[in-house]
């Protein structure tokens, strides 16, 4: 969010494939403002997403094998074509580097369809063997770690996690998981539509046991089973909005307390078994979930919870594994869930593992020949400029007191910006990586990966450790790292365009810039310190006109419809929403003072202003499905793109007088309705 080196029985098809490839791989350009995307029969002050955008929505039906299609997954689609070049251009070369060998055998491997259909279950046959042969309840704590080490999904997940009151040291997080639905209401809610997913998921979870071989019968009151321990767990998951408060999920204890709350299930065991070193502390997600997981291994069965556990195996292994586990994969969790129509060409499934599992070996090839240094030097001048616009508005906030202003300055100057790539790559030379062993190489480079996670237990925090890939079409920012970071591939045309004048790069790219900054200061990001530390730096006072200010917008987003009946959960998109704005005025205030002497002329019928809001709004032309929209509404903290847009342009006036909107206009709210946070 990747072709082979395979000299043997693929060598025919890699070498065709070889020769249909370019010399040097390119991404194809689209400007950063492309007045043909615009349908300019549409008056901008009534709905400026689909003026800025109506254009493209026409000419940019959704793919088949998407289950939407807006801008950001086009670049993305568009990486994968040129990660897959670069793989293919490295396979060829005849003295490779270890990095291009990795990549490109992991690729090779991935795409020998053949091999792997041949193969069937048999690839995990060991870890469902580990189930089968569990003797007792005591037996599955450490069974358990052994398949998270191997990626599979089950029961709860855990990892290393800085510790939220000393933000320097990595401790064990634990956390609620076990779900085969994408969310916790998706077992609870009583509508209609919510029973049809779940009857659909019971035929999805029979045909997987069908898959590993049980009777019709035995797998229909097995997937039974499987639900039952499901909803136990999602009784006792917090919501996704609970989620957004930090305090919640902080639940700091020590292992011995942790084995009063959840005694019956052997914690020292699942521990020793993941290789971790004797702790002092750890956190929880939340105590309700392992209270309940500590209850089940006393109430269900030995019998069931192999039975839970051979699905879950099954379920997550099952997108590197034979056609038929592929496909019903697909038509569960693509088709039926989310809308799609096809099945992706395998290439792309292989280039989005590639890089997935082996994203900081593949990124080095794709920093080369993407990221020069004039780039990399020019959105950090960017990233600069908004952060002191940041500044000059945290001074000029007529509702926040100076004790906190000087605390807020102190975060603000304090944020590292990580800008393309890491300082240091991720060394992957302990991976091994075999031509013919697609399952085998997911397999290993999971364990490394979670290895590597695990083994942060109890050392210094790495602040220079990224969360996304070089050619990840994205950004974020991390609380607790107190970090931005935007990876080569999201500053690429059409979200950041060389070629392009300033105003559509600040109005898109400089907008995203500060959308992430403004995350440090949201309703979640705004409770941790300049350290990363959760600790309230805030005076009760601010903290109320924030919380009111806040509130406004999360008012406005409420009344937004995101498919059919359902409205936007707006106190879960409140951090999204409240950034997209802060983000964009900064964007704004940034743009200006760059160009404030400069003499800025009309383009394409567009005044330098109308240019900075049109270049905002193309950042997220789209096209969605319903289906996948009605999961958005339950999981997804953004809103519809629509609303990221028109939600914005309403609160800032300088929108208003740039289209010279009348007062009563959509587009425009009155003086005194407009939403100020930042």
């Amino acid at each position: 969010m990747r072709l082979p080196a395979l000299l043997l029985s693929c060598c025919f098809l890699v070498s065709v494939a070889i020769a249909q490839q370019p010399t040097e791989p390119t991404l194809p350009y689209t400007p950063g403002l492309d007045i043909t995307a615009m349908d300019k029969s549409i008056d901008p002050c009534q709905d400026f997403y689909t003026y800025s955008c109506g254009g493209w929505m026409k000419k940019n039906p959704i793919p088949p094998d998407q289950t939407s299609w807006g801008v950001y997954g086009k670049l993305y689609e568009d990486n994968l074509t040129f990660l897959r070049e670069i793989l293919v251009q490295d396979a060829r070369e005849k003295d490779r580097t270890p990095v291009a060998q990795k990549i490109g055998d992991f690729y090779g491997a991935c795409m020998e369809e053949a091999t792997i259909n041949d193969a069937g279950a048999k690839p995990m046959q060991a870890d469902l063997d580990a189930v089968t042969s569990l003797m007792s309840i005591k037996d599955l704590p450490p069974t358990l770690a052994k398949l998270h080490i191997g990626g599979v999904s089950a029961l709860f997940g855990g990892g290393s996690m800085q510790d939220p009151d000393n933000s320097e040291m990595q401790i064990v997080g634990l956390d609620q998981g076990g779900l085969g639905l994408p969310d916790r209401d998706y077992y609870l809610n009583d509508d209609a539509k919510s029973k049809a997913d779940r009857a659909k998921y019971l035929e999805h979870v029979q045909k997987m046991f069908e898959l590993l071989g049980d009777s019709p019968d035995k797998a229909k009151a097995e997937s039974a089973v499987v639900m039952k321990i499901e909803t136990e767990l999602a009784k006792h998951s917090l919501t996704r909005v609970d989620r957004r408060d930090p305090y919640k999920v902080k639940n700091k204890m020590s292992p011995a307390e942790l084995a009063k709350l959840s005694p019956n299930f052997d914690w020292a065991a699942y521990f020793s078994a993941s290789g971790l070193p004797k702790m002092d502390v750890l956190n929880l997600g939340t105590k309700d979930f392992f209270k309940d997981v500590s209850d089940q291994m006393k109430s269900v069965s030995l019998a069931d919870w192999k039975t839970y556990l051979r699905f879950h195996v099954a379920n997550s292994r099952s997108p590197y594994l034979s056609k038929p586990f592929v496909d019903e994969n697909f038509a569960f969790y693509r088709a039926y869930l989310r809308g799609a129509k096809e099945q992706q060409p395998r290439w792309k499934r292989c280039v989005e593992w590639t890089d997935m599992l082996l994203g900081e070996a593949l990124g080095q090839e794709y920093v080369k020949r993407t990221f020069s240094p004039e780039l990399k030097e020019s959105t950090v001048d960017m990233t600069r400029r908004i952060e002191d616009a940041m500044a000059v508005r945290i001074q000029q906030l007529d509702w926040m007191s100076p004790k906190t202003k000087e605390q807020a300055m102190v975060k603000l100057k304090s944020i590292r910006n990580k800008i393309g790539y890491p300082d240091k790559w991720r060394d992957y030379s302990s991976v091994d990586i075999k031509p013919l062993d697609f399952y085998g190489n997911v397999s290993r480079a999971i364990a490394f990966e979670s290895h590597r996670d695990w083994n942060k237990v109890g050392k210094p925090v790495d602040r220079g450790e990224w969360g996304m890939t070089p050619p990840t079409v994205n950004a974020y920012y991390n609380p607790q790292m107190n970090d931005i970071n935007f990876p080569a591939g999201v500053l690429q045309p059409p979200l950041y365009d060389a070629k392009m004048d300033d105003a559509p790069n600040y109005g898109n790219t400089g907008g995203t810039i500060g959308h992430e900054l403004t995350h440090g200061f949201d309703d979640e990001g705004r409770q941790f310190d300049a350290q990363g530390n959760l600790k309230d730096w805030w005076t009760k006072q601010d903290a109320d006109e924030f919380v009111k200010r806040a509130n406004c917008v999360v008012d406005q987003y409420a009344t937004y419809v995101v498919v059919d009946d359902i409205h936007i959960n707006s106190k879960l998109t409140e951090g999204e929403d409240v950034a997209d704005l802060g983000g964009e005025i900064l964007a704004y205030v940034a743009w200006k003072d760059k160009t404030k002497d400069m003499k800025l002329e009309d383009r394409d019928g567009l005044t330098p202003d109308q240019r900075f809001f049109v270049g905002y709004a193309q950042w997220v032309c789209e096209n969605d499905r319903p289906e996948n929209l009605r999961v958005h509404a339950k999981t997804d903290p953004h809103s519809p793109g629509k609303y990221r847009i028109n939600g914005v342009v309403v609160n800032m006036p300088e929108f208003g007088k740039a289209f010279a909107c009348k007062a009563d206009a959509p587009m425009v709210k009155a003086a005194d309705k407009v939403c100020h946070v930042w």
